[in-house]
């Protein structure tokens, strides 16, 4: 069976080195050794000021909108995970949908100011399988009517946007490291903030409000990662470079080989340096789509439809039509893409989608 993707596995005996250290240090979770450790690899290796480890990639995103969206309106995308929308809801916030733009797949920022109401208190915006929104105009918006920005940066492991992390874009960024992701923890995740004042308050608002073991700063959860999850991440980070350079092995044999005459790629916003995190292909219909998709399950392939459905069509929100993210959903498949992929498997996923009549 292929998979639309494959965790990567770092040698046994790696791992087993930093799951030594826990046993020595008797200490399993509450922000130990590994997790400080892996928080200050993780600052180098992505050049930012701060980072917040987390046991997994939605808390970072209700935090964030606990702390800025105040249970207003939030300006969101239709076209993310189901994540985005839920954490949204989850924190009594009310999500305000902006069709998406039909190439970079990211929120139109062209619409986004006629969304905008005076219960409007955030911007909570998806870097589409790690592309990036057009973040200058959104942050000039944003100043104009005074409104906070999220981004939800599941996909952005390693992408940089005009020389520096997408993660130093917007008021607070989030990212993903669970084990489908490029960079894992197992489960778990991140909070980015470039503001010292309020990456204290997410810090304590990550745990617990705490502010020392019998006072407290203020109304907290329980999002830390745990030393066992940060042992994972100690144990792949040195391979990031191996893994980009594999996927990117992948990436270009795909975009060589098909044919691109009934289907096409995602736009990468120009100034990015990209991760090549998924590779999403476009089928001018529906029906297209189903097709392909039979034949290459029954040959026991089996890629993603991210995203679908719409969100818009959530049976917990309500909200009229986004044409541009209903049409995309419905048409959009990721192929598998993962570092130990076989070229023999390539061959056969290109030559099901180019015979596509």
């Amino acid at each position: 069976m292929i998979p639309v993707t494959k965790t990567f596995f770092p040698p046994l005996e790696n791992y087993s080195i930093q799951l030594e250290r826990i046993w020595k240090n008797e200490w399993l979770t509450n922000r130990g050794e590994l997790v400080k450790e892996l928080e200050q690899n993780l600052k180098n290796y992505l050049k930012v000021p701060n980072i917040i480890c987390t046991t997994n990639g939605t808390l970072p995103l209700q935090i964030a909108l606990k702390v800025l969206a105040g249970a207003g309106e939030v300006i969101t995308t239709p076209f993310s995970y189901v994540a985005t929308t839920a954490a949204i809801v989850w924190e009594n916030c009310t999500p305000v949908f902006v069709d998406i733009h039909p190439e970079y797949f990211t929120i139109d920022e062209t619409k986004i100011e006629a969304a905008i109401t005076e219960k409007t208190t955030a911007i909570l915006a998806t870097h589409v399988f790690g592309n990036p929104c057009n973040v200058k105009e959104i942050n000039k918006i944003a100043n104009k009517h005074n409104l906070k920005i999220i981004y939800d940066a599941a996909h952005c492991f390693g992408v940089n946007y005009e020389g520096q992390s997408i993660f130093k874009y917007g008021d607070i960024s989030t990212c993903s490291f669970h084990a489908t992701k490029l960079f894992h923890t197992g489960e778990g995740g991140a909070i980015f903030c470039n503001d010292e004042e309020l990456n204290n308050i997410l810090y304590y608002s990550h745990n617990f409000g705490h502010n020392g073991p019998h006072d407290f700063h203020g109304v907290g959860i329980n999002a830390k990662m745990s030393e066992l999850q940060a042992a994972m991440g100690l144990s792949v980070l040195p391979y990031m470079v191996k893994i980009n350079a594999s996927r990117k092995n992948v990436i270009n044999y795909y975009d060589s080989q098909l044919a691109f005459t009934k289907i096409r790629k995602m736009k990468i916003r120009e100034g990015t340096s990209w991760n090549y995190s998924y590779y999403p292909i476009v089928f001018e219909n529906e029906k297209d789509l189903e097709k392909t998709l039979r034949i290459l399950n029954h040959n026991k392939i089996f890629p993603r439809r991210y995203f679908y459905p719409s969100l818009n069509t959530l049976n917990y929100v309500e909200v009229g039509i986004m044409r541009q993210s209903e049409m995309i959903s419905k048409s959009i498949l990721c192929l598998p893409l993962y570092a130990q992929i076989q070229i023999e498997v390539l061959e056969e996923i290109v030559n099901i989608i180019n015979k596509i009549d």
